[in-house]
Order: structure tokens, then C-alpha cells, then sequence
């Protein structure tokens, strides 16, 4: 169960290297943490991250999960959710992809929509129903503020987490009054090793500082979190641009 601050106790994160959600288990450790489950498909690093954790004070285990395998996600999670209450889902997986080269190969533009949405509904719809079914939890998703309009830069990306964004929000109506709390969170570009090499945005952060979002979030039992929180004006301008005008924008 949470403490009076909101702290999960046990935490699972789907997407299990993503470096937003380590650094959100760094942070949700430090304070009351006990128990981390990373989900992730069998590697190096998940194994690297997992030992990192431990180090760290938390009971930490590993468990293959493959966002485009969604016919295996209700066995493997329902296995974790078998061990124990989990009080909170992070779901963090996620592709960026290659908007120039996605463009041309329909193939590779399907998987980041696969992996972004469909993988990511599959995954949220098995871990909603068991955190309902035990009475309590959070389920936080990894949205982007991609999710906000479609740019001509990252419209594949973006729409598929236009998609995801607003499966959650619905989600969340749902579960309203079921003691399941959901948040979307919003971020901006993030420094990660997803993105490097890429130009950034005006107003990008950090994972750290995204996960001091989240927790913040957590406490508030806040649905929508903005990082950092400027975004939400910026992107309420933005909404409102006229399309030919918006389409000549540097964005």
C-alpha cells in the first residue's frame, strides 16, 4: 500500500531500461519503495538496471515482456500481479522511431505505432483490470507532448501517442471511483539516449526531472502532468494556430 505521502511501496515498470522510469525508481527508492519489477525484453542492460536497484535497497526482479507480443501480456503480468499487490504501473516503453525513413517503409512506421499504442493498450487494459481487481494502485503512462497536435517532423510518433494519451485519459474515466488512481504525463524532449543527436526543443528536461514530476503527481493524485509544467500553456497556444500558419512554424 502507498503512504500517507502517495509513495508506492512495490512498483512495476513496463519498459523496464527506459531511463525516465529508472530515474523514477531512483526516486520513488529513496523515499519508501521496497520492491521493483522491471518488465523488458531479456538484456544486458535490464539485468545492469536491475543489479543497479538492488544496490540501492530495493528487492528488484526482471521479467521478459515484449510490448508486440500482447497475446503474452495478460500470462506475464497476471504472473506479477500473482506475487503481490503491485501499488504502482509505470508504463514507460516506448520507440521514436525515424520519421524520414518510417515515411517510406509502411513496415517500420506500423511498428512504432504498434509499439506505442497497440502494445501499450494491451499492456494497460491487463494491469487496470488487476489493479482493480486488488482495490488500489496508480497507473502512471509515458505520454509525450507529441501527443498534442501532429507536427510534420515526428507525425508518426506523434500520432501514435495522440492515440495512447487519449486511451489513458479515457482509461482513467473508467476507473474513476474503483480506488484506481491513472495519470497521463506529458513530457517535452528529454535528454536520454533516445534522443541524442537530435536538435533539441526549447524548454527540454531531464528524467530526473520528470520523475520528480511524477512523484509530485503521485501526491496530488494528479490525471495530467506537464513537463516541465510551461508545456501546458505553450502547447495551449499552439493548439489554436491556425494549420496553415502552424505548418510554417520551425517545429
Amino acid at each position: 500500500m502507498k503512504d500517507a505521502f502517495g509513495t508506492p511501496q512495490s512498483l512495476l515498470i513496463l519498459g523496464g531500461t527506459s531511463e525516465i522510469a529508472l530515474a523514477t525508481a531512483r526516486r520513488l527508492i529513496a523515499r519508501r519503495t521496497r520492491t521493483v519489477w522491471l518488465a523488458g525484453r531479456p538484456s544486458p542492460d535490464l539485468e545492469k538496471a536491475a543489479a543497479h536497484l538492488r544496490g540501492l535497497g530495493a528487492e528488484t526482479h526482471t521479467v521478459a515482456f515484449d510490448a508486440l507480443a500482447p497475446d503474452s501480456h495478460e500470462t506475464i503480468l497476471g504472473k506479477v500481479f500473482a506475487e503481490g499487490d503491485i501499488d504502482m504501473v509505470l508504463l514507460a516503453f516506448g520507440m521514436l522511431g525515424d520519421q524520414a525513413l518510417d515515411e517510406r517503409d509502411p513496415v517500420a512506421a506500423v511498428r512504432v505505432a504498434q509499439t506505442n499504442y497497440t502494445g501499450a493498450v494491451s499492456a494497460g487494459l491487463v494491469c487496470a483490470r488487476a489493479l482493480q481487481a486488488q482495490g488500489h494502485g496508480s497507473l502512471v503512462v509515458l505520454s509525450s507532448v507529441a501527443a498534442e497536435r501532429a507536427r510534420r517532423s515526428n507525425f508518426i510518433y506523434g500520432s501514435a501517442k495522440a492515440g495512447l494519451d487519449a486511451f489513458t485519459q479515457g482509461l482513467g474515466d473508467a476507473l474513476h471511483g474503483t480506488g484506481v488512481h491513472v495519470m497521463v504525463v506529458r513530457p517535452g524532449f528529454v535528454r536520454t539516449s533516445m534522443t541524442a543527436g537530435r536538435p533539441e526543443t526549447p524548454l527540454a528536461t531531464t528524467p530526473e526531472a520528470v520523475a520528480t514530476a511524477i512523484e509530485l503527481g503521485l501526491r496530488r493524485r494528479s490525471e495530467t502532468v506537464w513537463v516541465p509544467g510551461a508545456l501546458r500553456l505553450v502547447m495551449a497556444a499552439l493548439r489554436h494556430v491556425p494549420r496553415p500558419l502552424f505548418r510554417r512554424l520551425p517545429l
